[in-house]
């Protein structure tokens, strides 16, 4: 079963198999996909650690869009919403932790006239 989760312009699916814990991200390994950074490996594996599922299950992902912030992020959810399907009773704590609200913030569009969504150029009174 394939779970998905979004965050700005990152689409990742999750798919969960019962084994020994190990990741594969695109083809490759956690730390290879991640670049080594703990900071999202932390965000990635919080909802395994949250309910201490670190071996139980691997798990296949593949994820598209966004930079590795927004990924890793994206990821987070997928993994909180296919561990939910897998057993009913993850979910309270899950939702305690937050990890099962998707974050709904976007990138916000440019508008004519402007040189971002909102910044002005310089305004010269003379």
């Amino acid at each position: 079963m394939k779970t998905t989760g979004r965050r700005k312009t990152a689409i990742a699916q999750a798919t969960f198999q019962a084994g020994s814990g190990n990741f594969t991200i695109n083809g490759k390994t956690l730390q290879d996909y991640l670049g080594g950074r703990s900071d999202l490996l932390l965000i990635v594996q919080s909802p395994l650690k949250v309910l201490e599922l670190q071996t139980n299950y691997d798990t296949v992902i593949s994820v598209e869009g966004g930079g590795l912030t927004g990924q890793a992020e994206a990821i987070r959810l997928a993994l909180a919403r296919g561990l939910c399907n897998l057993d009913a009773t993850y979910r309270p704590l899950l939702k305690l932790q937050g990890f099962l609200t998707r974050d709904a913030r976007e990138k916000e569009r440019r508008k004519y006239g402007l040189k971002k969504a909102r910044k002005a150029p310089q305004f010269s009174k003379r």
